[in-house]
């Protein structure tokens, strides 16, 4: 029952737009839907989500025809079954450190012959048991993304783009502005060269993805080859929404705006 669009635009040479989605909340996904947004993913890391939560906002993305893709709290085998199951576009995996560890996600991931996922038939993504060779179409339209957002994950680059059926490298600058001892500073010299480095050593072998904040920014990704495009979150774009309309009472609070 899930759907592949985001990873048939990839595939196509196109570019998908999404942003990360922290609250348990359809009508949140509904209104990206309706904003034009390719994907959702949604935190399963850092936001507050249940199994059953995410069943219902994967639903959500279907009926808007958006593709949900699940950031999983980490690289365990029964976080990847239950999102996968339940009918998640694909998976978007943090906290890793090699190319070894990507490929324990893959084997976790899709079925035999390229993997070991546990078959059940009878779970949502295969439509109840009603797909006859759900095991084939999985493994062929399952996204797979995984974080580089650390500084062992840089210097493993080239194995990484040697992991067959891992789809996206996903750059989280935050984090791995931290992990080479810069922390918030996603401007640093250091920083920045790690980036350009997985843009360089990957362009052209994966797809590669990150957070944007800005158009400038936007726009110098995309002409670099960064295709998935992750804007902000819901929780980032409400703050400033909020903010930007609490400010209008500051004139009559006596403050200055």
């Amino acid at each position: 029952m899930f759907n592949a669009v985001v990873k048939r635009k990839l595939e196509a040479g196109g570019t998908v737009f999404g942003s990360f989605v922290k609250l348990d909340a359809p009508a949140i996904i509904e209104l990206f839907g309706l904003a034009g947004f390719d994907f959702a993913i949604i935190d399963a890391e850092h936001g507050c989500h249940t199994h059953a939560g995410i069943e219902n906002l994967i639903r959500t993305c279907e009926l808007m025809g958006m593709s949900s893709v699940i950031r999983t709290p980490d690289a365990g085998e029964a976080n990847i079954l239950h999102v996968l199951d339940s009918g998640a576009s694909g998976i978007q995996v943090p906290s890793l450190r090699s190319a070894a560890e990507v490929r324990e996600v893959i084997r976790k991931a899709k079925y035999w012959p390229i993997g070991e996922r546990g078959s059940a038939r009878a779970c949502r993504a295969a439509a109840y048991g009603t797909v006859p060779d759900y095991e084939q179409v999985a493994n062929r339209d399952t996204l797979v993304s995984v974080h580089v957002e650390n500084k062992e994950m840089v210097e493993d680059i080239h194995a990484l783009c040697e992991v067959e059926e891992l789809d996206v490298l996903f750059i989280g600058p935050g984090d791995l502005s931290a992990s080479l001892g810069h922390p918030g500073n996603a401007a640093h010299p250091d920083v920045v060269a790690a980036i350009d480095r997985v843009i360089q050593v990957a362009a052209g072998r994966k797809h590669i993805g990150t957070v944007v904040a800005n158009p400038a920014q936007l726009e110098s990704y995309v002409a670099r080859g960064v295709h998935y495009i992750a804007w902000l979150s819901e929780l980032g774009m409400l703050r400033a929404a909020l903010n930007h309309a609490a400010s209008n009472f500051k004139a009559y609070r006596g403050e200055a705006k």
